[in-house]
Order: C-alpha cells, then sequence, then structure tokens
C-alpha cells in the first residue's frame, strides 16, 4: 500500500476542532498541550472553543490547523509510516507535511507557523490586498484575465490552482474585482470573493518575506524522512535546504496544486490519499483531479478508529 499524506491549509479550521480527539486521546492532549507551551498561548482552548471571529485569524488558524494535524499524525503514525510514500499540504499544510516527515519539530514548526501567520497578516495591513475563488472553466487562460485587470486598474495573479475549474486569485482589492469581472465575462461560472486578511501567494505578501526568511534561517531543519511534494515546483523537495528555500519562495508564489497532484499520481498510480486534518476539503480536489483515487479524511475518533482498522 503505497500513502499520500494530505495537510489542509487555511479555511479548514473551525471551532470544536481537536476538542473531540484531545478527550478520546491522551495522545493528542499532549500534542494540543506541547504546541500551547511552544507557543506560550492558549490556543487549544480557542480551537475547542473558538470564538470563530478570533480563531480565524491568521496568526491563529495556521497554528491551530497545524496543531490538529499534528495530533492525527501523532495517532495513526505508528500504524502509517511504513506504506507513507510522500507527503504534500495546501499552503500552510506544507509546513504540517514536513512535522510529519520529521523534518522539524512540533515546537519548531508551531513557532513557525504562528509567526508566518503574523507576518502575513501584518503584510496585509501594510499593502491591502483580498482573494477570490474563479468557478469553472473560462475561454481566456486566467493568467491572461489576470495580466488585463493588472494593466487595467491594479494587481492580481493567480493565487491556487486547485483544479482545472476552480483557481483562486490574490492582489490589489481592484484588481481583483477586475478580474473577477473578466473572467464571468470569459464563461467563469461564478466568481467569489474570499474572507481573507490579505493578498496570500502573491507580490503583496513581499513585506513578510523578511520575517519569515528570519524565522526559517533560525528554524532547525532535517531531511525528510520520505519526499514532500512543493506548492511551488509541484515536484518532490527531498532535503532540509530545499525545504527552507520553497517554503519562503511559498508565500509570494502560486500553490501549483493540481499539478503538484497529477505528478504524486503519476508516481504512484495505486496511491491512498490521506487526508490528517479538520474537514475534507483536499479530499475532494484529490477526487475531481485523480480518475478513481481512494481518498479518506481523517480528523475525528470515529475516523481515527476506521482507518487504523482500515490498515490493519
Amino acid at each position: 500500500m503505497d500513502i499520500v499524506l494530505l495537510f489542509p491549509g487555511q479555511g479548514s479550521q473551525k471551532p470544536g476542532m481537536g476538542k473531540d480527539l484531545a478527550e478520546a486521546f491522551p495522545v493528542a492532549r499532549g500534542i494540543f498541550g506541547e504546541v500551547d507551551a511552544a507557543l506560550g498561548t492558549d490556543l487549544s482552548r480557542l480551537c475547542f472553543e473558538g470564538p470563530a471571529d478570533e480563531l480565524t485569524l491568521t496568526r491563529n488558524a495556521q497554528p491551530a490547523l497545524f496543531a490538529h494535524g499534528a495530533a492525527v499524525w501523532a495517532l495513526t503514525k505508528d500504524a502509517l509510516h511504513q506504506y507513507v510514500r510522500v507527503a504534500a499540504g495546501h499552503s500552510l499544510g506544507e509546513f504540517t507535511a514536513y512535522h510529519a516527515a520529521d523534518a522539524v519539530s512540533l515546537p519548531g514548526a508551531a513557532k513557525l507557523v504562528r509567526r508566518r501567520g503574523e507576518l502575513m497578516y501584518e503584510a496585509g495591513i501594510s499593502r491591502p490586498g483580498t482573494m477570490a475563488a474563479i468557478l469553472g472553466t473560462t475561454t481566456t487562460p486566467i493568467e491572461q484575465i489576470c495580466q488585463r485587470a493588472t494593466k487595467e486598474v491594479g494587481l492580481a495573479v493567480p493565487a491556487n490552482f486547485n483544479t482545472d475549474d476552480q483557481v483562486v486569485i490574490s492582489g490589489e482589492i481592484a484588481g481583483v474585482e477586475r478580474a473577477m469581472e473578466i473572467a464571468k465575462e470569459a464563461g467563469a461560472k461564478r466568481a467569489i470573493k474570499l474572507p481573507v486578511s490579505g493578498a496570500f501567494h502573491s507580490p503583496l505578501m513581499e513585506p513578510a518575506v523578511v520575517g519569515l526568511t528570519d524565522a526559517i534561517a533560525t528554524s532547525a531543519f532535517m531531511d525528510p524522512l520520505y519526499p514532500v511534494y512543493s506548492n511551488v515546483t509541484a515536484g518532490a523537495s527531498t532535503t532540509a535546504v530545499e525545504a527552507k528555500d520553497l517554503l519562503l519562495r511559498q508565500l509570494t508564489s502560486p500553490v501549483l496544486w493540481s499539478t503538484e497532484i497529477r505528478n504524486i499520481a503519476a508516481s504512484f498510480p495505486d496511491a491512498f490519499y490521506l487526508e490528517l486534518g479538520p474537514g475534507n476539503v483536499l479530499s475532494g480536489l484529490v477526487g475531481r483531479l485523480v480518475k478513481g483515487a481512494r481518498t479518506f479524511s481523517c480528523g475525528t475518533p470515529p475516523e481515527v478508529e476506521k482507518l487504523l482498522q482500515m490498515v490493519a
């Protein structure tokens, strides 16, 4: 059995996340406690109880999602690790993937993603921007749509290539709004503005680069035990040096998720895609990208129990 680990990114967080895991499993409770200690804050309370608006803040959502993914991995690692071939994560989730591959410690990764969230939020204040999901195929390539909007009113760039008919764009508010209009003229079914605090995965995140460079440089990384596929290159990363470089570049680069998953599928045609964390967003995307893909989402005690039975 070839297992591909998948870890979700920002947007999958929700109040109550991880509470059932912590109540059911001392190991999971310990992971949340370790993250709390590393950050010097009661993040677990925020995960378990909310409020939603505070949990959704970038600086909180990112370490919260990391903690949840790390907790599920800690519960299933012993049963799964011999079958894992690669790991991948969507944006923030890529950091969790490196932790699962033993490239970065739990406290180290928690501090790093908390700092990343802070820096991204601050960048959104200093260079305001927004993001929007373009749903449905367009007669004009999304790159050309963004180029036209940029030329006419303000910066817009592709930020997440999720599937062939779901792309997220990012940039200045006027540029994104104009690109939404052009996309609908070009046949997009819907264009939906996203509730985010900045233009993630765009040049507007440049103010965060210096701070994240320092944070990554001072974080201890090891070579991952198995390849972690990169959002930036859509290819495998196998060394600590490469990991640090790609995680930094990811901040201002588009997430090439659709190509990344297809590349994994080409290397592991019979893979079992296992999403660890709250929800099933990535499992849904994989199902649309890889015909006949076997997927499973694991984020609750019953799902953990079912997964362990499946592997056994």
